[in-house]
């Protein structure tokens, strides 16, 4: 397996301090840089939290806070994962800089989400080493990440990176084509979309698709995946089953007009305003759903842990 000696974190908002704890739980040291003073002043603290989440007290990895990309120490660096804001133009400065300063062997990878690789590092001369590592929120708690190839990455990069994940704990997926979405988000989209139609045309209410989820085809993915169940069930169940559903599912190509009126009202969840999205909240309902969100991910990720030891 890969070894792992230090890591270099771009970016030290939400998702660059989770996946800092990931590598200083597991004994690497991470540099962070950010550019923002304020910041910067929070950065180990909100560092902390999320190691303690992973049940560290103290990290066994040092953790560094640098302000530019010119300050970090190159020597032993295994990885840069890059968590910059979900701009297109900002990653793309990100790499440019990164480029040149950056050892040949060090792999440079981008946690965004939407944006593919191909098009973060268009035009740079060492585009084969460029991949996406796309991380799920929470980053710490969540354990799998898509490992994005463009047209030009080098498989042996990815297949690198991959035990460089394995390494600190994560569950790598080998995302093989830079499409939209990658693997998961496409699969979550689609859900996505057929959940909301229901609620949009009366058949649900918010909860009860949350139910149904949760405590029905969702309560079995933490044993199986999507494809291994249909094997288990049977493949012609599904199929049967298909060709009665697929004619009435939603296939729209535009994001649903619930959704889009809830971003124009500003009713985006609970860090609106208003507290409102999909469900009313308050600052006691929030922090109550959200102990109880990670509660759950932590004893679902103990769950695989000892699948795994077994």
């Amino acid at each position: 397996m890969e070894q792992v000696d230090s890591a270099v974190v771009i970016g030290g908002g939400i998702m660059g301090c989770d996946v800092a704890a990931i590598f200083l739980t597991n004994g690497c040291d991470v540099q962070i840089v950010e550019p923002s003073a304020a910041a910067r002043n929070t950065l180990q603290n909100r560092c902390m939290q999320a190691c303690h989440a992973l049940g560290q007290d103290e990290p066994q990895g040092r953790l560094d806070v640098l302000a530019r990309l010119g300050e970090i120490v190159w020597s032993d660096v295994s990885i840069v994962i890059e968590c910059a804001p979900e701009k297109l133009d900002v990653k793309q400065r990100v790499f440019a800089e990164l480029e040149p300063l950056a050892p040949a062997h060090v792999p440079l990878t981008s946690n965004s989400s939407s944006f593919p690789i191909s098009s973060i590092g268009a035009g740079l001369k060492t585009r084969a080493r460029m991949l996406g590592l796309h991380f799920f929120m929470p980053a710490h708690l969540v354990p799998a990440v898509e490992v994005v190839r463009s047209d030009v990455s080098d498989e042996a990069v990815a297949l690198k990176v991959s035990d460089i994940m394995r390494r600190v704990g994560k569950k790598p997926v080998q995302v093989k084509k830079d499409v939209p979405g990658f693997l998961a988000n496409r699969i979550q989209h689609a859900l996505m979309r057929e959940a909301i139609s229901l609620v949009e045309q009366g058949f649900a209410s918010a909860e009860d698709v949350d139910l149904a989820v949760r405590y029905g085809f969702g309560f079995r993915y933490i044993a199986a995946g999507p494809l291994l169940q249909k094997d288990l069930a049977g493949i012609d169940i599904h199929c049967a089953a298909a060709a009665t559903m697929y004619p009435y599912l939603n296939a729209d190509t535009t994001p649903s007009p619930l959704m889009q009126q809830l971003v124009e009202r500003g009713d985006t969840g609970v860090k609106s305003p208003a507290k409102r999205g999909f469900y009313e909240w308050d600052d006691a309902s929030i922090a109550k759903a959200r102990d109880r969100y990670e509660t759950a991910l932590r004893k679902a990720m103990q769950i695989l842990r000892d699948e795994e030891a077994s």
